[in-house]
């Protein structure tokens, strides 16, 4: 250790103190007992609507009300008679199934099924590959 002045120590105190208390700790029931034990001041707010769900439930009986007066019955859109007759009339000419129709699209049998019964809601896209599949226009002018 030549070179190298006395070694000194640096013999100053560290205090480690405990963090303050957060807002959570401040609310806590035991702390707030030991404040009014020690005589401190507390001051307790009511927060307006705290603990209710009033914001929520007025609005659903706005739309209760309006469900309630609505009398006009909804339908889903079905598929039309000359879409499901061009279906089978275009599969038959192919003499496919409909199960050998559907596994050409990807689909499920029920779907063509649904389809050629008229209770399916059409798709679009189901009805494009519908007219890939049997070369065939389904939709639009003929």
């Amino acid at each position: 250790m030549a070179g190298i002045g006395p070694l000194t120590q640096d013999w100053e105190p560290v205090v480690i103190r405990k963090k303050p208390p957060n807002a959570a700790t401040k609310k806590d029931e035991k702390v707030v007992n030991a404040a009014r034990r020690a005589g401190a001041e507390i001051e307790s707010v009511k927060k307006s609507n705290a603990g209710t769900n009033k914001a929520a439930s007025s609005s659903t009986t706005l739309n209760t009300r309006k469900l309630d007066e609505e009398t006009e019955n909804l339908a889903h859109e079905r598929v039309p008679t000359e879409l499901k007759k061009a279906i089978m009339h275009a599969r038959m000419e192919k003499k496919l199934t409909q199960s050998q129709l559907a596994q050409m699209i990807n689909e499920k049998p029920q779907i063509i099924q649904e389809y050629e019964s008229g209770k399916a809601i059409p798709n679009q896209q189901i009805i494009g590959k519908l007219e890939r599949a049997l070369s065939a226009k389904l939709r639009g002018k003929k």
